[in-house]
């Protein structure tokens, strides 16, 4: 399993603009082959900043989804909404506590 950790950084005359996105897209991503889990999260102490954090079954179905039409439709809506270059990472899961 990959887990993708993608940070994001709007401005801040953007920010409806991509919550609005998201909420449109977010279950076709999650119901996108290959995904296992989504959720978006928002940094306490600077509102412009967004992360989305996913599980994917592999590499290959992370891949699968970054070369399909929905990822080129999403992110071809958000990229211009961007105050700040966007980092991706892929790790996989070392250890969970409960």
């Amino acid at each position: 399993m990959i887990v993708r950790i993608v940070k994001m950084g709007f401005y801040k005359q953007n920010i409806e603009a991509f919550l609005s996105n998201f909420d449109v897209t977010k279950q076709k991503i999650r119901n996108f082959e290959g995904c296992l889990f989504l959720e978006l999260y928002r940094d306490v102490n600077d509102p412009t900043v967004f992360f989305t954090y996913s599980y994917w079954e592999s590499e290959e179905a992370l891949e699968g989804y970054r070369k399909s039409e929905l990822f080129k439709m999403v992110w071809s809506n958000i990229k211009p909404l961007f105050s700040k270059t966007a980092k991706a990472w892929s790790v996989e899961k070392f250890e969970t506590l409960d």
